[in-house]
């Protein structure tokens, strides 16, 4: 259940360190993003990468050089510290996960905010369907694929997913749902036999937690956007900040503003 009502409250928590969690179901209809922050030098690349893969990398916002305020999704905002834990690779390695990245800022980052697939939870909600990770408590479950992305100067690899539990009726109204969403990954990838994809174990995710499947159910596979943090590691970047896995930034905008948002800012 939510504590905080609004993306600035969560805001807020986040900033002063009462909330470091993952932030599915909190907030609830307010939109979540992804976080993406690279140095200028390669921020075509990855402005391109987003382009050429739209179902992983929804673009929702591009930060400047010189600016930390996602001024459209969220005025005011920090996204030196407004994510309630980060990611810091460098050299193609994972080496932190602070929840704070000030200290390491540097001038020319430009910063990505993408679509996350916790922005259709509500309307899956709404629509009398469970998101049993939102039930248990956990973090969803993210896997990398055998699918690879289409590559964009240094950025290559390939596709995560996040998996949701449906029987097959409700996997299909799923599907209907969230299709009407393309700004937060639309449609499924894939439904059924994981192997399908190159997951091997479904109860051993590459990012969150295990989320288990009841009987008769299927798990059904949405584009992630944890992506970029699979193709970050190839692409060994002297420095490079994402969200870590789950721990979202949470916008000003609501859900049912997206439509709109998303062609104002094209």
């Amino acid at each position: 259940m939510s504590t905080y009502n609004d993306g600035a409250s969560l805001r807020r928590a986040i900033r002063s360190g009462a909330y470091t969690r993952p932030t599915s179901g909190q907030a609830s209809g307010y939109v979540q993003a992804n976080l993406v922050v690279v140095p200028r030098a390669v921020a075509f690349d990855f402005l391109l990468f987003t382009q050429r893969n739209q179902k992983p990398c929804p673009l929702l916002e591009v930060v400047e050089a010189g600016s930390v305020e996602a001024a459209r999704l969220a005025p005011g905002s920090d996204l030196r510290t407004d994510v309630p834990r980060y990611r810091v690779f460098r050299d193609g390695r994972l080496v932190d996960e602070p929840t704070d990245v000030s200290g390491i800022w540097q001038e020319d980052f430009v910063s990505f905010l993408l679509g996350c697939s916790f922005s259709f939870e509500k309307p899956l909600l709404d629509a009398g369907m469970e998101i049993r990770n939102i039930t248990l408590g956990r973090n969803v479950s993210m896997y990398r694929t055998n699918i690879p992305c289409r590559p964009a100067g240094v950025f290559a690899g390939p596709l995560v997913v996040s998996m949701r539990p449906f029987a097959p009726d409700e996997a299909l109204r799923a599907t209907q749902i969230t299709a009407k969403l393309p700004q937060v990954h639309g449609a499924p990838i894939h439904q059924g036999d994981p192997g399908l994809i190159g997951i091997r174990e479904l109860d051993k995710p590459d990012y969150g937690e295990a989320v288990p499947l009841e009987e008769g159910e299927l798990p059904v596979f949405w584009a992630c956007g944890v992506t970029p943090q699979a193709v970050l590691l190839e692409a060994k970047l002297p420095l490079a900040i994402t969200h870590a896995p789950g721990h979202m930034f949470v916008s000003d905008i609501r859900e049912e503003q997206i439509p709109w948002f998303h062609e104002r800012v094209r």
